[in-house]
C-alpha cells in the first residue's frame, strides 16, 4: 500500500498524498519549478567578513561507511551548477579542489606502525583525511570566510567540528540527520565511522581519542571537544540503543521526527535556535534526514523523514537567525539509486545548499 505523506501547498493547508502522487507531481507542478535563486535583501551572515566569501571544500570521503560512491558527491553538486548559483546569491566563491583523500589516506596506511586494533573501521584513513579537513576549515574561518563542506560520508564531521572548534570554541551545532552519529568503537554495532563523529567529539564519552589508530592528532596541542549543550539534533528516527543512553545521560537537546510531527517544523526550529542563542552555528546536514521518497540516493535511508518543505525550512530558519557561520552536506551517493532517484537527490542537495547560503522565496 502506498505510504501517505504530508505536503504543504500554497494556502498553507496540509494535504495527504501517496508516493505515486508525489512522483507524478499531483497537479502541483512538482519537477517543473524554475528556481530563481533570489538572495535575501538583508545580509544574514553576520559571522562572515565583507565582502562575503564562501569557501567550497570538496571532502570526498568514503572510508567511513561500506558503500562506494559517496566520493562523487562534491563533483556531482558542482556539475549541477552549484558555484554559479552561489555567485547569483551574492557570494564571492572560492572553489577549493577536492581534497585528495585517496593519496592522503593511502599514505597514512603505508606509514602506520600501530598494531592496535579497534572496532573503528578504516580509522587510519578517516583520521588522516579528517585531519587535513580540520586544518583547512580552521584556516578559512579565521579569515572570516564561510566554509561550505561537500561530502563525502558523515565521518567528515569529525574534521569539520575539530577545525570549527579551534576557530570558534563557542560554536553551536545543528545536526540534521536520521541517525545520531553518537557511537563509539566500543558500542558501535557496525564499526562504521560515519556513525561516530559526534561521539568522538564528546569528552564525557571518550576523554582520550589517541587510543584509536589515526586519531592521535585530535589529542595534540589543546584538544577540542563539543559540549553536549552546544548540540541540537533535528530529524532523528533511527537511534542505536547506546546512543539513546548517551543522549539522555548527557542531556542533549533532541527533536526526533515525532517532535516534528507533534510540534511542527517551525516550532522545532524556534526551540533549536533558542537553545543555541548567542552562539555561531554550524549546520551539518545529512541528506538521509529527508524522506527517501524524495532523496533515495543515500546509504542509510530510513522511511518517515523530512518533507521537501520541512527540509528547506530547516536551512532557511538557521540563515534567518543570522547565526550561521559554516555548513556541510553529506551522504549523497548517486550509485545507490536509479537515474531519476540519483538526479532528484543531487538536485535536492543542491537546493538545500542554496537555502543554506541565503536563497529566499520572496
Amino acid at each position: 500500500m502506498p505510504r501517505l505523506q504530508s505536503i504543504s501547498i500554497a494556502n498553507k493547508q496540509t494535504i495527504r498524498c501517496t508516493s505515486s502522487d508525489i512522483n507524478s507531481g499531483f497537479g502541483m507542478g512538482i519537477g517543473n519549478v524554475n528556481h530563481q535563486h533570489i538572495p535575501s535583501d538583508d545580509d544574514m551572515f553576520k559571522h562572515v567578513v565583507s565582502p562575503k566569501t564562501v569557501s567550497v571544500i570538496g571532502a570526498p570521503m568514503t572510508y567511513g561507511q561500506p558503500f562506494v560512491g559517496t566520493d562523487s558527491g562534491p563533483s556531482l553538486l558542482r556539475e549541477n551548477g552549484l558555484l554559479k548559483d552561489l555567485s547569483a546569491l551574492g557570494w564571492r566563491v572560492e572553489d577549493i579542489p577536492d581534497l585528495d583523500f585517496s593519496s592522503i589516506c593511502a599514505e597514512a596506511v603505508k606509514e602506520n606502525t600501530s598494531t592496535h586494533s579497534t572496532n573503528a573501521r578504516n580509522s587510519l584513513q578517516v583520521g588522516a583525511g579528517t585531519k587535513v579537513l580540520a586544518d583547512l576549515v580552521e584556516s578559512k574561518l579565521k579569515i572570516g570566510r564561510f566554509p561550505l563542506i561537500l561530502g563525502g560520508d558523515h565521518s567528515i564531521g569529525l574534521g569539520s567540528l575539530a577545525g570549527i572548534l579551534r576557530a570558534k570554541p563557542n560554536i553551536g551545532v545543528i545536526w540534521v540527520d536520521a541517525h545520531a552519529d553518537l557511537n563509539l568503537p566500543g558500542v558501535s554495532e557496525s564499526g562504521n565511522m560515519h556513525g561516530m563523529p559526534l561521539g568522538l567529539m564528546m569528552k564525557e564519552l571518550i576523554p582520550d581519542r589517541s587510543i584509536i589508530p589515526g586519531l592521535e592528532w585530535l589529542e595534540e596541542g589543546n584538544p577540542t571537544f563539543l559540549s553536549p549543550d552546544a548540540l541540537v539534533y533535528v530529524g532523528l528516527r533511527d537511534i542505536d540503543k547506546a546512543e539513546r543512553q548517551f543522549i539522555r545521560q548527557l542531556g542533549i537537546k533532541c527533536f526526533t521526527m515525532y517532535d516534528i510531527d507533534h510540534l511542527g517544523i517551525g516550532r522545532v526550529m524556534d526551540l533549536a535556535l533558542e537553545h543555541l542563542q548567542g552562539r555561531p552555528v554550524h549546520l551539518s546536514y545529512d541528506i538521509d534526514a529527508v524522506d527517501p521518497l524524495l532523496a533515495p540516493a543515500t546509504g542509510t535511508a530510513v522511511r518517515g523523514g523530512l518533507t521537501w518543505r520541512e527540509a528547506h525550512f530547516v536551512a532557511e530558519s538557521v540563515v534567518k537567525s543570522g547565526a550561521l557561520s559554516s555548513a556541510e552536506i553529506v551522504e549523497v551517493n548517486a550509485t545507490l539509486s536509479d537515474g531519476d532517484g540519483a538526479r532528484s537527490t543531487v538536485e535536492l542537495g543542491h537546493q538545500l545548499i542554496t537555502a543554506m547560503l541565503g536563497e529566499v522565496i520572496l
